[in-house]
């Protein structure tokens, strides 16, 4: 399907924008569908963001926007409405104009995160998972496990004040849930998640000591670029089940297409057309 005048655009925002796989994913769906909607990746850097988003949405064929990193957290500020969601993350992934001009936004990294892996047998009950990395996507998955009845819940991140402002959202919406603070020793969690951008580059350390997962555990990956990164690599050999970032991609953009109001697929739909490579 080629662009006309008539084309309606999904923004992808993020910097830099090498690593995108969502475009190889919506518009082989959209064209399967008729649908003249198109995602185009646009590279922002952080200092031009905050300008750049108001003056997008002025634009009168723009359905919405996709937001990743690292425009996360910077979102939620810079819209007048927020899902539950995505005010317990702190975060937004996703941008919507209403009809009377003001922005909505919400966050799907994490029920993307958490159906994954409970299609591949992980149950919430019981379970003590660990949260590597607490920026937009950390926060999101970790408030989309304490939703799912996760019971105990370990945050680590770089930021003390960031891991320790996630615990305050999370305790103010979840106050049951057990929440253990600047710790990322796996042994004894039986969900890992790295929910940092370790991995994207090649040389990149691994956000953990791997020697210390548990066999068996649930192991996810929220990096993209790389199918099966060296974290992922090296949880499967300590038998770990593992889940790929784009396994977390495929199952949340069914969300994103009911968020824009477009024709809705199946996870297994949306691979079925894919242009990627998995």
């Amino acid at each position: 399907m080629i662009i006309t005048g008539n084309t309606r655009l999904i923004a992808h925002l993020g910097w830099p924008t090498e690593s995108f796989k969502a475009p190889m994913i919506y518009n082989p769906w959209f064209a399967a569908q008729n649908v003249d909607v198109k995602v185009v990746p646009m590279g922002v850097r952080p200092e031009a963001y905050a300008a750049f988003v108001p003056a997008l949405f002025d634009m009168t064929n723009l359905v919405g926007a996709l937001v990743t990193m690292p425009h996360k957290v910077v979102t939620a500020g810079l819209v007048q409405h927020l899902s539950p969601t995505a005010a317990i993350a702190g975060a937004c992934n996703a941008i919507r104009r209403e009809e009377d001009g003001s922005l909505t936004g919400d966050m799907f990294d994490g029920d993307g995160f958490v159906q994954g892996i409970q299609r591949k047998g992980f149950c919430a009950e019981n379970a003590r998972a660990l949260v590597v990395g607490c920026g937009g996507v950390g926060s999101a998955i970790a408030a989309s496990l304490a939703a799912a009845g996760v019971p105990a819940i370990t945050l680590f991140d770089t930021r003390e004040q960031t891991a320790q402002a996630l615990a305050m959202r999370l305790r103010r919406h979840y106050p049951t849930l057990e929440i253990s603070l600047m710790q990322k020793d796996p042994q004894g969690h039986s969900l890992v998640v790295n929910a940092t951008p370790m991995g994207m580059k090649p040389g990149d350390p691994l956000p953990l000591d791997v020697n210390r997962l548990t066999p068996g555990a649930y192991v996810g990956e929220v990096v993209m670029s790389q199918t099966w990164t060296p974290f992922l690599q090296a949880a499967m050999a300590r038998d770990c089940q593992v889940q790929r970032g784009t396994d977390m991609l495929f199952e949340m953009i069914p969300a994103y297409l009911k968020f824009f109001g477009l024709p809705v697929a199946t996870p297994e739909q949306l691979r079925e057309r894919a242009e990627i490579r998995e």
